[in-house]
């Protein structure tokens, strides 16, 4: 692998002192050998926090102090202007690096030139079995939504985007759009399952009432601006592995997909791999498609379709069937021609 290219750092800090200065502290002790600056951009923190980045002793920092609050999308864009590296790793404040993971991160750039954006695993995504994901080239784990608490990103493209768009104020949400943004504009998106870092949450914000209303108005702009990511697909299958998917039918799942959707497969076990984050299994059962119903009580995240494979039961499939009526989802199905070893979709 070539030698990296530079690569600087990005803090937008908001208050949380300690916070900020452990994840200072974090980036200078792990990463040191792999980048150039540190920038930090004070968006006019209160004095405690002024003073203490005033005395950090690093001479790669370099510190901005904002005159008034900007929020998270005008910070980083801004202090990404005054940067003038190959590469940039954007961080939260509340974020605490373990690992130089950039060598690793920088190795899928190397790997796959249409990759943007690539994000460390931690504990934001444990939820997730990344092993059971597809890897692609660089071993990264392809998603189409971008999480802006840590991220690796060409400079040229972030500036290309225009960066974060400051229609969303404060924060939440700009990081979703850009992500849906690069994809539209043929990038890639990744996490790297094999590097990690540890996301505090709402260490500038909080999580109180001002936050919660936030949300909900950015999560309405988002939504406007890409109704298609509000594409919930529920896939129903048999013993089918992923292998053994058509070619239509992956077409189709990456059509969901690069849209910002989601699609939740049903099948008898939990399926083995998978194709990108947006893509969830479940074990099979007419109590399983139920709760996945009843629990989507936010539009964005209710089942808009349901697509049935040829080989589920013949009961499960005719309740399911039942239900979507009810609930007048539109249903796919897709069926095996008869001299062709690829299936042909059919709406009921």
């Amino acid at each position: 692998m070539p030698a990296m290219p530079p690569i600087d750092v990005v803090i937008p800090v908001y208050n949380a002192p300690v916070l900020t200065r452990r994840c200072i502290d974090s980036v200078v002790a792990c990463l040191s050998q792999s980048i150039r600056f540190i920038f930090i951009q004070d968006d006019a923190s209160g004095m405690e926090t002024h003073a203490m980045l005033d005395q950090l002793p690093c001479e790669r920092i370099r510190v901005h102090h904002a005159r008034e609050n900007q929020g998270f999308g005008a910070s980083v864009n801004e202090a990404i202007g005054r940067s003038d590296a190959c590469y940039v790793l954007v961080l939260n404040s509340d974020t605490v690096v373990g690992e130089d993971f950039l060598p690793l991160l920088y190795a899928a750039f190397v790997a796959d030139s249409r990759l943007a954006v690539i994000i460390p695993a931690g504990n934001d995504f444990a939820r997730y079995d990344l092993n059971r994901y597809v890897r692609q080239p660089g071993g990264y784990v392809q998603t189409h939504r971008l999480r802006g608490h840590a991220f690796l990103i060409r400079r040229e493209v972030f500036r290309d985007a225009d960066g974060f768009d400051l229609a969303f104020g404060r924060g939440y949400y700009e990081d979703v759009d850009l992500g849906r943004r690069l994809n539209k504009r043929g990038w890639r998106v990744g996490v790297h399952p094999d590097a990690h870092i540890q996301h505090e949450g709402g260490g500038s914000f909080g999580r109180g009432r001002s936050f919660k209303k936030l949300v909900r108005r950015n999560r309405k702009l988002f939504f406007s601006r890409h109704p298609s990511a509000k594409r919930n697909i529920l896939l129903l299958s048999g013993d089918c592995p992923l292998a053994g998917f058509p070619l239509s039918l992956l077409e189709a799942l990456d059509d969901v997909f690069c849209g910002g959707g989601y699609v939740y497969w049903l099948s008898p076990e939990a399926a083995g791999m998978l194709l990108c984050l947006q893509m969830r299994s479940l074990s099979s059962g007419v109590d399983a498609a139920v709760r996945l119903f009843l629990c989507s009580w936010r539009e964005d995240k209710r089942i808009s379709e349901i697509w049935i494979l040829p080989d589920v039961p013949r009961l499960r499939y005719g309740a399911l069937t039942l239900w979507a009526r009810i609930c007048g989802l539109r249903i796919l199905t897709w069926e095996r021609a008869p001299a062709e070893e690829n299936c042909t979709p059919k709406l009921l």
